[in-house]
């Protein structure tokens, strides 16, 4: 059993029967009242996020059964994205859905955590930071900004993000897989 003082971020539960990853929580007191406890959680089979709220002295939740394993993505096709076990070689495909956003931090051969429930590819882990090819971005033009100014960046994979002036196309940037934030130039 899962009680209030032991959830954290990234957390895998098991809730009606669902596996589930914990994406925020908030526990509220009012006064002469139990406290409630809000949670915001993704579904690992199909990505959607719920919000829960909970009595925090009635939570009683169970963690999944989730094993991760080390792949690397491959290729797609149409819809489907297929990973490699890493080990034993096997190829798994994961929809759209199941990936969600995480389609905008694949590039080939990536490794990331491969995520089964009850035997069966739901969803992956990313790692924090993954490094991109900077595809489009304006010039940066000297005397922009007294500070520091950003500009908007398309990456290799589509993804639009905010990058320093000073960064040009054709080089690649280190991403945060966790808000897609610009962190520093790769390589």
């Amino acid at each position: 059993m899962i009680g209030v003082g032991d959830l954290r971020r990234g957390l895998t539960v098991e809730l009606d029967g669902e596996p589930y990853q914990v994406v925020e929580y908030q526990q509220h007191k009012m006064q002469q009242r139990a406290p409630v406890l809000k949670m915001k959680m993704r579904h690992l089979k199909s990505g959607r996020l719920i919000e829960r709220s909970f009595q925090a002295y009635n939570l009683k939740l169970q963690f999944a059964d989730v094993e991760h394993r080390t792949a690397k993505y491959i290729y797609s096709d149409e819809d489907l994205y297929y990973f490699m076990d890493s080990d034993t070689y096997d190829q798994f495909p994961l929809s759209t859905e199941q990936l969600g956003d995480a389609l905008n931090y694949l590039t080939d051969q990536i490794e990331v955590q491969l995520l089964f429930y009850n035997g069966e590819p739901i969803s992956v882990d990313l790692p924090t930071t993954v490094d991109l090819l900077i595809t489009d971005t304006p010039p940066g033009v000297k005397g922009d900004t007294a500070q520091g100014g950003t500009k908007p960046a398309t990456l290799e994979t589509g993804l639009v993000t905010l990058v320093p002036l000073f960064v040009n196309p054709g080089e690649t940037i280190r991403v945060d897989t966790r808000n897609g934030e610009y962190v520093t130039r790769a390589g």
